[in-house]
């Protein structure tokens, strides 16, 4: 039985865009970004096809210990820590590596013996003012590490490009300036660039790089496609038409009547909406694929269904699959008309939306 939303995950591809972080960064490991159920693509299925990466990292606690439990062996950053003693009794462990920006973070780890040493990352606030210690504060942290009997050696450091994605926005290289100056002539491993780091900044590449997005195909920078960067589409999602019928000119369509049929329409529906993570606000004219042509979303989208004008689709079918964004149809361009970033429409999908590899049978 064919499922009503599905998407199509494609580890081929996720393969093919790290080894263009590779030529990216060729003198720097990899340590691949999975967080958020691998950008909504399945923290095991991504963490399986990208085994080669040198290391991951993920956002929380929970993450970390679900790949160790599936068995992976890489290096396991923590991007938020810790923040309670069971947080930190959990990376030691799973032998996870947390983020370490708070002086919080430091004087628990002082207090509280463990079984064995930690390897953690601190974290310069360079500029993002989101989490990290400040210049003047890192020197003060790092000595703590350094001193701490449950700290393994060298301490990691680590910071965080805030307008990357902004080729030329100044606050990139002021950043660049601030890490490079606090992190001078100090051990340890340095890691700073994002995706939009590795592909537009190659002084931040450093001795780690953290790609996120473009693993998934997508290019961090407005404007530009994946495609353009090298990269390809890892997730299509798609849904199936389930109905059709011809309205007359004037008629309106949908909740609240928004849309109004310029002409003679052919009108279907699909089996998709907000319920599955299709962004309700998409506005009118937003493309679908259908045939290998495109169909513009009409209406307001709802829980379960979308409706579209098949009028220049004449072959157009009940049953047929229709492809939301992914394989010929990028997911930045879909993001444009929900006037928000890819991330949230990867990220956004719900439990409803079953994820398949290519050949995967239903």
């Amino acid at each position: 039985m064919t499922p009503a939303a599905y998407a199509v995950v494609d580890t081929e591809a996720l393969r093919h865009n790290l080894a263009v972080v590779r030529r990216s960064a060729p003198g720097s490991k990899v340590m691949a970004v999975i967080k958020a159920n691998g950008y909504g693509h399945g923290l095991l299925r991504v963490a399986q096809a990208l085994r080669e990466a040198d290391a991951f990292a993920v956002a929380r606690v929970p993450e970390g210990i679900a790949l160790r439990e599936a068995g992976f062996i890489q290096r396991i950053a923590v991007l938020q820590g810790f923040i309670d003693d069971a947080e930190l009794a959990a990376h030691v462990r799973y032998g996870l590596e947390p983020v370490i920006y708070s002086f919080g973070q430091i004087y628990r780890l002082e207090r509280a013996p463990l079984a064995q040493p930690l390897l953690p990352w601190l974290k310069l606030d360079s500029g993002m003012n989101r989490l990290g210690v400040s210049k003047d504060e890192f020197p003060i942290c790092l000595r703590h590490l350094q001193r701490c009997p449950w700290v393994r050696q060298p301490v990691g450091l680590m910071s965080h490009l805030s307008r990357a994605d902004i080729p030329a926005d100044t606050v990139t290289t002021e950043q660049i300036a601030l890490f490079r100056q606090t992190i001078a002539y100090l051990e340890g491993e340095a890691s700073f660039a994002n995706s939009a780091g590795i592909l537009a900044w190659p002084d931040t590449h450093a001795d780690w790089v953290r790609p996120g997005i473009m693993l998934y195909g997508v290019s961090p920078f407005a404007g530009r496609s994946g495609e353009q960067e090298g990269l390809k589409p890892v997730m299509t999602l798609r849904s199936r038409l389930i109905a059709a019928k011809w309205i007359n000119k004037g008629e309106s369509v949908g909740y609240g009547g928004d849309w109004i049929a310029p002409r003679e329409t052919r009108l279907g529906t699909a089996s998709i909406g907000y319920g599955d993570g299709y962004p309700r606000h998409l506005a009118n004219g937003t493309p679908v694929l259908i045939r290998g042509q495109r169909a513009s979303l009409v209406g307001r989208v709802s829980m379960d269904m979308i409706s579209l004008d098949l009028t220049d689709c004449p072959d157009a079918r009940v049953g047929d699959a229709i492809t939301l964004w992914g394989e010929g149809l990028p997911v930045e361009e879909i993001a444009g008309y929900a006037n928000t970033i890819p991330y949230t429409l990867l990220c956004n999908l719900t439990q409803r939306v079953r994820i398949l590899e290519p050949g995967e049978s239903f």
